[in-house]
């Protein structure tokens, strides 16, 4: 039996680590489950070191596709190990074919359909296959797929907002890095041959483009970009750890414009999840612990978490929420009258829509504004260094004129 190590919290938040023997890394996270350990790494021991893979293949969309399509071949009548058939015939993504016939085959083998999607758990997450599980033990496997694929899909538009609210502000700024070092690195040095040869006195902002230029092109340009790519990488290694990642991600929320923008987007996000397991018979608890997992933030998923120890405390769900002070008053209060009413499911569901509409304006206003801060950004740098190099040609001609 192959032995793992994992890296995670527990239930109060600390750094857990360890080896255990299992038969596969889904066992073992399910062992730890049990144990009330978030895993956040498991590797097998001795093969620590392997080449990393860059995702599972399969993109959110394509995995919303074949849900829908899933739900409506179900919901028809027709058997489960056909379903998949199909389905895994008509996919053009190799690698999700591979996994739609390994699913058909495990179904084939006598075991459940949440079981057998949980073997592949790099595209189908807790979530999917819990909520899977629910349907299949209360018969409503249909009903279970249609409410997936409405998620997947928001989901996948949640995030679209956010690439575009950072899409459009990385690529003007590394527009503006290329074209500034290109003018410093090759147009400058050009002009500097001019001055030098027509003797011309220097002024200040001519001196300091020149200087910029020298620097840029020495090896201690190269050295900058270098150190940057390093400490790039650094941030990313250290985010991979439990405080870093907690580090980094309560600092991206007291951010003055993106730190509101994204905890709109975590709001979103927890009662979007919250609410479609509810609403699809998984219990309370777990559904804590899985919309935890699916966060997407630190802060965010330890508040999940000491609010699930409160509730499985005999507490109720709003007072651990408020005393959390990550989530608004209005959701809270929201949460409160669902609880109360007993249509939390619908109550998150309208709460996850608000936000999710919120998040949409606030990616237009965001890009709305950044838009002529960015281009005059650019024309300030650009335009300084142009009018700096002819200054002292602007010199030398008056005083031919005189």
């Amino acid at each position: 039996m192959p032995v793992y190590t994992f890296r995670g919290t527990n239930r109060q938040g600390a750094a857990v680590t360890g080896e255990r023997q299992a038969q596969s890394k889904t066992e073992l996270a399910s062992m730890l489950r049990r144990e009330q350990i978030n895993v956040s790494k498991v590797s097998e021991k001795g093969k620590e070191f392997a080449f990393p893979t860059f995702g599972a293949g399969v993109s959110s969309k394509e995995l919303a596709v074949f849900t829908r399509q899933f739900s409506v071949m179900i919901d028809a009548g027709l058997p489960l190990v056909q379903c998949l058939e199909i389905l895994a015939n008509q996919q053009d993504n190799k690698t999700f074919q591979k996994i739609l016939t390994g699913v058909r085959a495990s179904v084939e083998g006598g075991q459940t359909l949440a079981s057998s999607l949980k073997q592949y758990d790099k595209v189908f997450d807790p979530l999917y296959y819990n909520m899977v599980d629910a349907g299949e033990t209360g018969g409503i496997l249909d009903t279970i797929l249609q409410r997936l694929s409405t998620y997947i899909e928001k989901n996948v538009k949640l995030k679209r907002a956010v690439k575009s609210a950072l899409i459009y502000p990385t690529a003007v700024i590394g527009i503006a890095v290329l074209v500034i070092t290109l003018l410093l690195w090759k147009v400058v040095p050009v002009f500097v041959t001019l001055f030098n040869g027509l003797g011309a006195e220097l002024p200040l902002p001519t001196r300091i483009v020149i200087g910029l230029s020298q620097f840029v092109g020495s090896i201690y340009g190269f050295l900058i970009v270098f150190l940057f790519a390093g400490a790039v990488v650094g941030l990313k290694v250290w985010y991979g750890t439990p405080q870093g990642r907690m580090a980094i991600d309560t600092m991206i929320l007291k951010l003055p414009i993106l730190g509101m923008l994204m905890r709109k987007i975590a709001v979103a996000r927890f009662t979007r999840t919250l609410g479609t397991l509810i609403s699809s018979g998984v219990p309370i608890l777990e559904g804590l612990d899985i919309t935890a997992r699916t966060s997407g933030n630190a802060v965010v998923e330890r508040a999940i978490l000491q609010t699930r120890k409160a509730v499985e405390a005999g507490r109720s769900l709003v007072d651990p929420l408020k005393e959390s002070e990550v989530f608004p008053g209005m959701v809270t209060q929201m949460i409160g009258v669902g609880e109360q009413t007993g249509a939390m499911d619908a109550m998150l569901q309208k709460i996850a829509d608000f936000y999710e509409e919120e998040v949409d304006a606030s990616v237009k206003d965001m890009l709305t504004l950044l838009e002529p801060v960015m281009i005059m950004f650019l024309g300030i740098v650009v335009g300084g260094i142009v009018i700096s190099l002819y200054l002292p040609l602007f010199s030398l001609i008056a005083k031919l004129a005189g």
